[in-house]
Formats: structure tokens, sequence, C-alpha cells
């Protein structure tokens, strides 16, 4: 083959590759996934764990919207800000970084680029926007919040039992959910309620069990599960009392 004719395969071939790197697609075997995991946060849980925080929101926020089993599936599909400008209001509303209030666009950034190049792999998710957009409609549509107020579960500085949120939530939504604590550190005696997922099936958002009754985990997605874990403080809640925390005074 002559110089030129191989400087031309090669470059037809960069392309290639090129394409097939760009904005989600082909998507390979490693990157399958079965549900969506809608992760939200109580504020005033965080602000004690990272012992920082002068005000906070007194209502669940966004952590993310998680395929399960999966993380970072393309490295080439950065984050760009302008994307989901027409989102910012209530972005930063419902999704804001707790933990760097200032600069939410980087907790948005790290869940795009682990999470939402993934979630991708479904039309309905496959742009910045409709990610974002669509967290953000479930959001509302859960309505956490409220839900549980329904139920006459609020902040308090006395205790609730474990139970009670499992009972009200599995009411008012017909899912079996998870829901995570901060274990008690020195001086304390009770788990700390932190973070509460529930789960969408891919194809058409509908919640269902985040683990089936019985299902076992998969090798794939204990190691997936055990990775996530390992970057956080907060575990599976234990069956007892457990302590709801009033956010500080200071309107957010």
């Amino acid at each position: 083959m002559a110089p030129r004719a191989v400087r031309g395969a090669l470059l037809l071939w960069a392309l290639a590759l090129c394409c097939l790197s760009g904005a989600g697609r082909p998507w390979s075997g490693s990157h399958e996934w079965k549900k969506l995991i809608l992760t939200q946060l109580w504020p005033p849980t965080l602000c004690k764990e990272v012992n920082d925080c002068e005000k906070s929101p007194d209502y669940w926020t966004i952590h993310g919207l998680w395929p399960d089993k999966v993380e970072d599936c393309n490295s080439s599909w950065h984050f760009h800000l302008d994307e989901i400008k027409d989102l910012f209001q209530d972005m930063n509303l419902f999704w804001p970084d707790i933990k760097h209030p200032l600069n939410g666009s980087r907790f948005w950034k790290h869940e795009w680029e682990k999470h939402g190049t993934c979630a991708a792999q479904v039309d309905a998710l496959d742009s910045e926007k409709k990610y974002f957009g669509k967290s953000l409609v479930l959001y509302k549509q859960i309505d956490l919040t409220r839900m549980l107020q329904k139920f006459k579960i609020e902040p308090s500085i006395n205790y609730y039992h474990i139970s009670d949120f499992k009972d009200a939530l599995t009411r008012i939504y017909g899912v079996v959910p998870k829901i995570q604590c901060l274990p008690p550190v020195q001086g304390e005696t009770v788990q700390t309620i932190s973070q509460i997922e529930l789960c969408f099936t891919k194809e058409d958002f509908h919640l269902r069990n985040c683990t089936e009754p019985g299902e076992p985990l998969s090798p794939k997605q204990d190691m997936w599960l055990s990775k996530v874990t390992a970057t956080q403080s907060m575990v599976v809640c234990e069956d007892g009392p457990v302590f709801y925390p009033p956010p500080k005074k200071t309107k957010y």
C-alpha cells in the first residue's frame, strides 16, 4: 500500500474511533444497567457529617440519578454548564452543593460525568438537559419532604424508629426504599438519617423496588455497591431509633 493510502486509512480509522467515543454511543456490554436510583439527601445531616454549613435547606435535596452497576461510561463526554442554563433556578434550589454552596456546578459536573454519561444510554436521558431535567421531574413527582410530612414525620429533637420511615415510604410509593444513616459517633447513641433512595424502571420510569425480596446481588453489582459505599461514611440504617435532625435556624 502506498504511503499516501496508508495515511488515508489511518485517518479514517482515527475518525471512526473518534465517532465511537462521542456522545454516548455505541454502548458496550460492560455499560449495561437495569434500574435508576433517585438518591436524595437530608442536608442537615450532611452538614453534621462535614462539621460545616452555616445554613442548609429544610427540605430533601437531590444527590443524583444513578444507573445501577455502572459509572464513568464515557470519559470523552464532558460537562458543559451552558447546556442546562434553562434549569439553573431549579438546580440551585433542589440540587445544591451543600458542601460547596458557591460552586454548585462542580457537583453537577461530577454527577454528569460519573452517572449521566451512563444514564444517556436511554433516549430520554441522552443529553445533559434531558438527564438533569428528568431528574428534577422525578424529584418533584416524589415530593419526599411533603409526603413524609403527611405521615407526621418531620425533623425533631425527639427520635423516630427506622420502621416509621420504612412503613410510611412503602405506603406512599408502593415500593421498598433504601434508607441510609450516619452511624453514631463518639458521644452519640443513635444513628442519624442521611439519604433515601427510590428506584425507577429503565424503560418507562415507573417506581420499583430497589432490591426485590430474595434477589441475590450479582458479583458485578456487589462490586459496584462496595465502590459506592467506600466513598461514603453512611451505611444502610439499622432497625432501631433514628435521629431526623432539624436544620439550623439560619434561613437558606
